[in-house]
C-alpha cells in the first residue's frame, strides 16, 4: 500500500497501490495543512498508516465526507452523496430523508481503497452514522459526545470523563474513548441493533442526566447552548438522532494542525492532550499500540437499564427536549 515507483515526479499525479486496487491521486503535493506543511499525499499516507482502524469505523456506515478542495484554509463542503466520477468498486447506501423527502446514495465503506479514493477527491474528515446496513434504521453504536463550552478547561473534561466510565462501569458496559480531534472526548459503545434511533436518544440523554446528577456544577444536559453555563461541559445526547454524524475513530479534522480523532486506552486519560495527536504524530502510535478499537465489535450491549432511566425522569417531570432536525 504505496506510492508506485517513479510516477511521482515525471507526472501531476501520483498512483496508489491500495490492496489490489490502484487509486490515482492527484495535486499530492498541494498543501492541506498549512501549520507544518502536510499535503494532500501526506494525508493519504497517513490513512493508509491506520488502514484496519479506519475501516474498522466507516466499514458499513452511511458516511458523510467533510472534502476541502483547496485544503483546510480554502472552502469546506459537507458532501452527503458520492462525488461524481466514483470507480464502480465504491460501495454506497441509499438512505432516505424524510424531512426533504429525498434520497442519497452515501459512501460506505468496506476497503480501505474506497477512503484513499474519497481522500483523492479532497476528503479529509469522514462522519459515518451510527447504524449500518441493512438496518440503517437501527442504531448498532450509542456516541457519548463531551463537548466543552468556550471557557470549559479541558481538566473538566477529563474529569467528566471519568465519572462516565464509572457509570459505564456500573452498568456492566465497555466504552471505548477516542479524542474528538477538537476540545472534547467522545466516548463509543456497541449495542444491540434493537432500538431506533429515538430510543438510543433517550437512554443517552438519561445517561447524560445521570452524569449531571454526579458532577452538577461541570456538567449541562440544558438543550438550549444560550441557556448553559460557559465553563460547563455539555454531555451531547443529540450526535445520537437520526442522521447525526461526528468525525469516526482515526479521520483526521480540517484544522491546520492536522489534529486525529484517536482512540486511547482509559488508563491514558490523566495525561492526554488531543493536540499530541495529529497525522505527523498517530501513525507511529498506531504502529506501536495498534488498534485501540480492535475488540469494540467482540460484544454488543443492551440499553434496557438506561432506557428504564428515561421512564424514570420522564415519569418525574423532566421534559424530553424537542428532536433535531435532519
Amino acid at each position: 500500500m504505496a506510492a508506485l515507483p517513479g510516477r511521482h515526479s515525471s507526472s501531476p499525479k501520483v498512483e496508489i497501490e491500495v490492496g489490489e486496487r490502484i487509486v490515482s491521486v492527484s495535486n499530492p503535493d498541494r498543501v492541506y495543512f498549512p501549520a507544518r506543511g502536510e499535503t494532500k499525499l501526506d494525508l493519504v499516507n497517513y490513512y493508509l498508516s491506520v488502514g484496519d482502524g479506519i475501516v474498522r469505523a466507516l466499514r458499513d456506515r452511511p458516511c458523510m465526507l467533510h472534502r476541502f478542495p483547496t485544503g483546510v484554509s480554502g472552502e469546506k463542503v459537507h458532501q452527503k452523496r458520492l462525488p461524481h466520477g466514483a470507480p464502480e468498486w465504491m460501495d454506497t447506501v441509499r438512505v432516505f430523508f424524510p424531512r426533504y423527502k429525498r434520497t442519497a446514495d452515501e459512501l460506505c465503506v468496506t476497503e480501505l481503497a474506497q477512503v484513499i479514493w474519497a481522500v483523492q477527491m479532497s476528503t479529509v474528515e469522514f462522519h459515518p452514522w451510527n447504524s449500518r446496513r441493512p438496518q440503517i434504521e437501527k442504531p448498532d453504536e450509542w456516541r457519548i459526545d463531551l463537548d466543552p463550552m468556550p471557557d470549559c478547561p479541558f481538566d473538566r473534561v477529563r474529569n467528566i470523563a471519568d465519572v462516565c466510565w464509572e457509570l459505564l462501569d456500573e452498568l456492566g458496559i465497555r466504552g471505548f474513548p477516542k479524542t474528538s480531534g477538537g476540545a472534547g472526548l467522545h466516548i463509543y459503545v456497541r449495542i444491540e441493533q434493537e432500538w431506533g434511533f429515538s430510543d438510543v436518544r433517550r437512554a443517552a440523554l438519561a445517561f447524560a442526566r445521570e452524569v449531571e446528577r454526579r458532577a452538577p456544577k461541570d456538567v449541562s444536559t440544558t438543550w438550549w447552548r444560550k441557556d448553559r453555563d460557559p465553563a460547563a461541559l455539555f454531555v451531547d445526547y443529540n450526535q445520537n438522532a437520526r442522521d447525526h454524524t461526528i468525525a469516526s475513530a482515526y479521520s483526521v479534522r480540517g484544522n491546520t494542525d492536522a489534529t486525529v480523532s484517536t482512540p486511547f486506552d482509559w488508563d491514558e486519560l490523566a495525561d492526554i492532550d488531543p493536540r499530541d495527536f495529529t497525522i505527523a504524530t498517530v501513525p507511529a502510535r498506531y504502529a506501536n499500540k495498534g488498534d485501540l478499537t480492535a475488540e469494540i465489535d467482540d460484544v454488543a450491549f443492551r440499553l434496557d437499564q438506561l432506557l428504564d432511566w428515561a421512564a424514570r425522569d420522564e415519569k418525574a417531570g423532566e421534559q424530553a427536549p424537542p428532536e433535531p432536525s435532519e
